[in-house]
């Protein structure tokens, strides 16, 4: 009597029902690998943030409580304008007034170390940099073709040396750097790890195909409403906006004490919508406004409704913001204060467009942090 034969093989219906059942487990496990990959990008974002935190307190305590700035508190009584000041300045102490500096690089071919700084002197090839007086430029950059979007004030300028050596002490450290921040990330993590603590931009230009206009501003922006004088950003009710050229001491930066709502007022986020984006390159930017990170300016943090940026507060807490959230909010201190002083101040020279609303995705409305009402004593957010 013959043997009957058993066979190990799958048929072709069992094989496909295998196969089946892997494409839904799959299916399943790839956005719960995504969720997961997406949560540690955030979780790398608020450590830098939280070690940020720590220099900015480094700071305070080694400078009486004030905060880290990049102008002189006495730069007003030199001009109601920045390129008057600056001139008069030169003037008086024939020099130019001090800069943000970089840190040390070796030029191309020279390998003699150096100091590179942002001079401010107006006239050319400098004629940008002399907003980098100012946490934010109220005048000159809207409607100029001679500014940059990107060079507004140095608010964008967390990681200049002035501040980094409170760190490691490198213009392009990954700390200064959010991980989903990936059109400047593509550009700054080929170069982080370059020695020096500032690779100079022939070496870029020539190495790393960076443009002559391409910079790395940090993904952190300091609230430059809470880096001016908290009379610069009265509440109209109160007589609103007041030009710091013309205010004595308008560019005093406030102590970190002057927070009158620490835990409701913004020190650091990240400037570009990361969290929930929709797009990456903003086409709704004006072409002279430049696209700084090879050709791409992302969407900032407010221009998006489901935008939700990593934010630092001056308690030091860290929490994600909602930019619907912040909208709603604001909508209710107007409806309580009769529509004359929201969370953010809507009579300064940007506007009622506020801090480029209108370049946005959708119908974002927000200028939190950035026009806070009342600077430093003011609040992004309210309490639940």
């Amino acid at each position: 009597m013959p043997r009957r034969r058993h066979h190990s093989a799958f048929t072709i219906i069992e094989l496909l029902v295998v196969v089946g059942i892997i494409g839904v487990l799959v299916g399943l496990l790839l956005p719960a690998i995504g969720k997961a990959r997406d949560q540690a990008r955030v979780t790398a974002s608020q450590s830098n943030l939280r070690n940020l935190a720590a220099a900015h307190s480094a700071y305070a305590s080694e400078f009486n409580d004030r905060q880290f700035t990049l102008t002189l508190d006495s730069m007003s009584s030199y001009g109601d304008n920045a390129v008057d000041a600056v001139n008069e300045y030169f003037l008086q102490k024939e020099k130019y007034p001090p800069p943000p500096t970089l840190g040390w690089t070796a030029p191309l071919g020279s390998g003699e170390p150096m100091l590179v700084s942002l001079l401010v002197r107006p006239d050319p090839p400098f004629n940008k940099n002399y907003v980098l007086l100012e946490p934010i430029a109220f005048r000159g950059a809207w409607g100029d073709p001679d500014v940059d979007i990107d060079r507004m004030g140095y608010f964008r300028l967390p990681n200049a040396r002035q501040f980094s050596q409170y760190l490691n002490g490198r213009f392009y450290d990954p700390v200064f750097y959010a991980p989903k921040d990936t059109i400047v990330r593509n550009m700054m993590d080929p170069v982080s790890a370059l020695p020096g603590e500032y690779t100079d931009k022939s070496i870029l230009v020539a190495n790393y195909g960076w443009g002559d206009e391409d910079f790395c501003y940090s993904s952190y922006s300091l609230s430059p409403a809470a880096l001016f004088a908290p009379d610069v950003l009265r509440r109209e009710d109160e007589g609103g906006w007041q030009d710091p050229w013309i205010l004595g001491a308008g560019f005093r930066a406030p102590s970190m004490s002057q927070a009158r709502f620490p835990g409701l007022k913004t020190h650091m986020l990240e400037h570009h919508w990361l969290q929930n984006f929709r797009s990456d390159c903003n086409p709704n930017l004006p072409e002279e406004a430049g696209r700084p990170y090879l050709g791409c300016q992302p969407y900032f943090f407010n221009q998006g409704w489901e935008s939700a940026p990593v934010t630092m507060f001056y308690d030091g807490h860290i929490e994600s913001i909602g930019i619907r959230d912040a909208m709603r909010a604001d909508g209710q201190v107007l409806g309580q204060t009769g529509a004359q002083a929201g969370l953010w101040s809507r009579d300064t020279p940007f506007g009622t467009d506020g801090y480029f609303i209108g370049a946005g995705y959708d119908e974002a409305n927000s200028s939190l942090h950035i026009l806070t009402t009342e600077g430093i004593r003011g609040r992004d957010i309210v309490s639940d």
